[in-house]
Order: C-alpha cells, then sequence, then structure tokens
C-alpha cells in the first residue's frame, strides 16, 4: 500500500530561484526530504490558466520557459520529470463528470518545475499538470480539491503553485529582500490565521477579505492554487508553514503543508 502523501502549496516566487540557494530554495529542498517518495506528483500551477479543464498526458512533458527579460542560462534549463497517462486517467475519472482534456503537447510550466527542480533534483517522479479554469468559482477550484484527495492515499503529492501575494505592479525589483508592504504582510498573517483556524469559507470567500485581499489577489491565478491544497487537506488537519517571508514588498513566498 502506498503511503499517504501530504499535500503543499509552494509560493513559487520568479523564475531565477531556479538557479538560487537562498532561505526559500533550501526550505523547498528540505520539504521534499520530510516523505516518502510519491508515487507521482499532481501540480496546480498558476501558469496555466484558461478555458476548461486538461491534464497534461505526454510521456515526457516538455519544460516551457514562460517568461522573459532573464538571464539566459534559464532558457537552457530542462526538467526532464516523466509524465503518467495513469495519473491523468485517474484525474479525469475523480473529477468525473466535469470535462477533463488530455493534453499530450502542454509541458510543465515554470510555476511548477521552478519548484521541483529543488523538492526533487533527480527529476525521476513522474509529473502530471491540471490547468485552472478560470471560468469558474472560487467554490469550485476548492472542491476540485476536494474531489482529487483520494489520491493522497495512493501515494500521489499534490502540489498548488502560485503566490498568496501576488501584485507585479507593486513589486520592487530594485529591494528583492524588501520585508512586505503593511498590507501584504497583514493579508499575509490574515491567511495564516484563517488557515491554522480551517477558515474554509473565508479562504474561499476571498474577494470579501477587504483592501488587503484586493492589493494582495488583484488577479486570481496565484491565489487559485491554495483552494485546490486547501480542498485536499482533510477538515482535521491543522496546517504546517514550511517556508515563509515576502520577496520584493509584494510578493508572498509562503508555503502551506496539510498532513
Amino acid at each position: 500500500m502506498a503511503e499517504r502523501m501530504p499535500t503543499i502549496f509552494f509560493g513559487h516566487g520568479n523564475p531565477m530561484l531556479t538557479v538560487s540557494q537562498n532561505a526559500y530554495t533550501k526550505g523547498w529542498s528540505e520539504a521534499g526530504n520530510t516523505f516518502a517518495r510519491p508515487k507521482a506528483v499532481l501540480a496546480v500551477s498558476a501558469h496555466w490558466w484558461g478555458k476548461g479543464l486538461a491534464v497534461t498526458s505526454s510521456p515526457l512533458p516538455a519544460t516551457i520557459h514562460d517568461f522573459y527579460g532573464f538571464p539566459e542560462e534559464l532558457f537552457g534549463i530542462t526538467y526532464p520529470a516523466p509524465g503518467s497517462l495513469e495519473l491523468a486517467s485517474r484525474v479525469r475519472e475523480l473529477l468525473s463528470p466535469e470535462r477533463v482534456a488530455f493534453d499530450e503537447n502542454r509541458g510543465l510550466d515554470h510555476g511548477t518545475w521552478t519548484v521541483l527542480r529543488h523538492v526533487f533534483a533527480s527529476a525521476d517522479v513522474p509529473v502530471v499538470q491540471l490547468s485552472i479554469d478560470g471560468s469558474r468559482s472560487s467554490q469550485f477550484h476548492y472542491e476540485a480539491g476536494r474531489r482529487l484527495a483520494p489520491l493522497r492515499k495512493e501515494g500521489v503529492l499534490i502540489v498548488g503553485s502560485g503566490n498568496i501575494v501576488h501584485n507585479l505592479s507593486l513589486y520592487s525589483w530594485e529591494a528583492r529582500d524588501l520585508f512586505g508592504f503593511d498590507w501584504a504582510q497583514r493579508f499575509d498573517k490574515r491567511v495564516r490565521e484563517l488557515l491554522s483556524a480551517r477558515g474554509d469559507a473565508q479562504l474561499i470567500d476571498y474577494e470579501n477579505l477587504g483592501k488587503d485581499a484586493r492589493l494582495s489577489i488583484p488577479t486570481p491565478e496565484h491565489y487559485l492554487p491554495l483552494l485546490y491544497v486547501l480542498g485536499a487537506g482533510d477538515k482535521g488537519e491543522r496546517p504546517s508553514f514550511p517556508v515563509e517571508g515576502m520577496d520584493g514588498g509584494a510578493m508572498s513566498m509562503l508555503a502551506v503543508r496539510f498532513g
């Protein structure tokens, strides 16, 4: 019988973390050493956002360099993890009767491989990505996480990748180590409190958490992967926060783990 896996949300930050060694990447690496090797990873990344549901179904998904303006060395990096048609099929089964398309051409975006390159450096754990259907409600994404939760007992690590606070228009590239704007710190703290209290309903209804939430989540794609992890966490589970901090004043690097 497969060992039950945790489910983890990673604040993935910017692509330079792929080649960095700092407190964030150290936390990612250490996280990968605290549980048994998973059978596979199901990743929900902020960077596969569109209409409709799809999963990667390629036996060897490509490494997508979905960014620009960064050093050339980043564009030469690959993360050659295998795919898993078995897991893709299981995801489709669990989300039925929703239609989930198989996408053989889609690879792994930087929201996934930037983190996994540190968590599973050998790239030998199969990885499948699930798209975020931007036409659906936050409640839908939470419920999708709940429906995917059985994968944890099947040895699959469910990973959400985004950032709880993600406001690039206010991000300070000149002061990357800026601790965090006051509104960003308040919202990060509020989310941690709600996670610890299992205030799932309030986290789902994040748009009604006030001005700090509106500044922290100007667009939803980096926040919604958290709801998959929250949904996949058992009601009795309380979170731990293996990585924390602010990048550029307006980006939370908080990681959230259940189990």
